[in-house]
């Protein structure tokens, strides 16, 4: 029997490693990749670079940008890009399912560089705002759809190693984001930040017309709007923004006890718990998120694992360059540079941990490892102090980064193995909505501790000098070589504390991800691809090598 029929008849049953290997010996389907594919996958690269770059460089920019047009709103500033490119996430997966995988993509791409373009521009910080919402809105439907595109190309146990050279281009721009913001910052050239954005969204769009030959759906334009699932997506939009608004007023803007955090932040969970019953009445035809993809306890628990992992991920990557500035004193540039034990080790081990998919047919092993590495990271993040050498915390680094990206891909084995096509484009855009969603939790969560401890902790006489409304550590950072000796010390102690009880946040979070093991199931992985999306290039067929 060909593997993808074994695979159909017993979706859910688990399987040791003898089970799979027998299941695979019989048939192994190959799949021939010639310059075309090569073409499509550079291309889909050079889109995550520009999304993952723009995320990390304009963050280290961003006081230069907002005292640049005389603002305090670091709140939207920051904030703006982050709300908009995680709203759009639900609606990926019908508008490439409806619309085809190339016209999505070109679409948002330009709509990406139309937010570069104007945030260039800006002349006030109102407009730079509006241009960072629009910038979201192109960056969260491009790595949305990038992803989908490599599960049309690549069979789901070949994938790893695509998806750890994808997760090394996150990694290398993590690491060189923050620096290459400093640098523009620093020249007073932020506005190169979003210009060069221009001509690589050039090259990304030129590179896709030419080689991406897929199927476009040929519907007219009415009955493609008509079969959009338009209840569950306003829905699930709505009470997403509801809930990151409410994130990003909570502890800067308005405390969180008040009205204006509490009333949103409760109505966007009722709201997405809303939307998920609604999802499986039976008068949504084509549901936004398809039972199956909440239901296998495999599926659920790689969802789960893949939220954690973005809460953890992104509290380690956005908030240890404030312990290497406001603790070492590092310059925007070096903290970049401190940076590099994660820069080294996520890329390697993302790539290792697909390769070691791909030969042993396991995913869960992998999955254990890399959650007990992040929580035995996190526990030893949190001793470092002020005093901390550089050798000590770039071994830690390559501790926690080991484990960052094993799970990095690790969870999407577990989410795709047991569903009835393994480049499923809903559970795909699913997937890649959850991680954003944690994503912004992680920030969240991360500032909320900083901000508190600062509060609470520098004195009175020092917070009252700093501009009201704004995150105390964009405030703080530029200051803190101008400071007497004594309150700079005080400062950089207070922001040391800050970072450990951050880690100490995260060793819980890390150990919730490692619980999310618990139910997940090996499943043989399907050789199998749906042809309708594949390259519609001879080079790409695929063949059946008998053993």
């Amino acid at each position: 029997m060909p593997l993808d029929q074994a695979v159909e008849l017993t979706p859910s049953v688990p399987l040791q490693l003898e089970d799979c290997n027998a299941a695979i010996a019989p048939a192994q389907r190959t799949y021939k990749r010639g310059f075309t594919f090569w073409m499509v996958f550079v291309a889909n690269l050079m889109v995550d670079l520009l999304s993952a770059l723009d995320l990390t460089s304009v963050t280290t920019a961003l006081p230069t940008i907002i005292d640049h047009f005389d603002g305090s709103d670091f709140i939207w500033a920051g904030s703006g890009y982050a709300i908009s490119s995680t709203a759009i996430l639900p609606v990926i997966g019908g508008v490439v399912s409806v619309f085809g995988r190339k016209p999505a993509l070109l679409a948002f791409v330009s709509i990406f560089a139309i937010g570069s373009a104007i945030c260039g521009a800006a002349q006030t910080l109102t407009m730079f705002i509006a241009g960072r919402v629009i910038q979201g809105l192109g960056g969260g439907g491009c790595i949305s759809i990038t992803e989908i595109i490599y599960a049309d190309l690549v069979p789901l146990p070949e994938r790893g190693k695509f998806v750890g050279i994808q997760a090394s281009v996150w990694a290398l721009a993590c690491a060189m984001g923050p620096v290459i913001g400093g640098a523009f910052a620093g020249s007073g050239n932020w506005r190169w930040l979003f210009y060069l954005n221009l001509p690589l969204c050039g090259i990304a769009i030129l590179l896709e017309l030419v080689f991406l030959k897929v199927h476009t759906p040929k519907d007219s334009l009415l009955v493609k709007v008509k079969s959009m699932d338009w209840i569950g997506l306003t829905l699930i939009i709505s009470s997403t923004l509801a809930v990151l608004i409410a994130l990003t007023w909570a502890g800067v803007r308005y405390p969180w006890s008040s009205v204006h955090v509490l009333v949103p932040l409760c109505l966007g969970f009722v709201g997405i718990a809303s939307f998920f019953v609604i999802e499986r009445t039976r008068w949504i035809k084509e549901p936004t998120i398809p039972p199956f993809i909440v239901t296998n306890r495999t599926t659920l628990s790689g969802y789960l694992g893949t939220f954690f992992h973005g809460i953890s991920s992104m509290a380690m990557i956005f908030y240890l360059p404030v312990y290497f500035q406001a603790s070492k004193l590092a310059s925007p540039i070096h903290s970049g540079v401190d940076m590099f034990g994660l820069g080294f080790t996520i890329p390697i081990f993302a790539i290792a941990t697909g390769v070691s998919v791909e030969v042993f047919h396991r995913y869960r092993p992998q999955n254990y490892i890399g959650w007990m590495l992040i929580t035995l990271g996190f526990g030893l993040l949190s001793i470092l102090d002020v005093y901390s050498s550089t050798a000590m915390f770039i071994g830690l680094e390559l501790i926690i980064g080991t484990g960052m990206g094993m799970v990095w891909i690790g969870t999407q084995f577990p989410i795709l193995a047991p569903l009835p096509f393994s480049n499923n484009a809903h559970a795909l855009a699913f997937f890649t909505f959850v991680r954003c969603f944690a994503q912004s939790w992680g920030i969240v969560i991360g500032g909320t501790v900083l901000q508190n401890v600062l509060r609470n902790r520098l004195p009175e006489s020092f917070i009252s000098t700093l501009p009201g409304g704004t995150q105390l550590v964009y405030s703080i950072i530029p200051r803190i070589p101008y400071l007497t000796e004594s309150l700079k010390e005080e400062v950089r102690v207070t922001f040391a504390e800050s970072a450990t009880l951050i880690w100490r946040v995260m060793i819980g979070v890390s150990g919730a991800g490692l619980l999310t093991c618990l139910p997940m199931q090996e499943i043989v992985m399907r050789e199998s691809m749906d042809e309708k999306w594949g390259l519609q290039d001879e080079e790409t067929k695929s063949t059946t090598v008998k053993e």
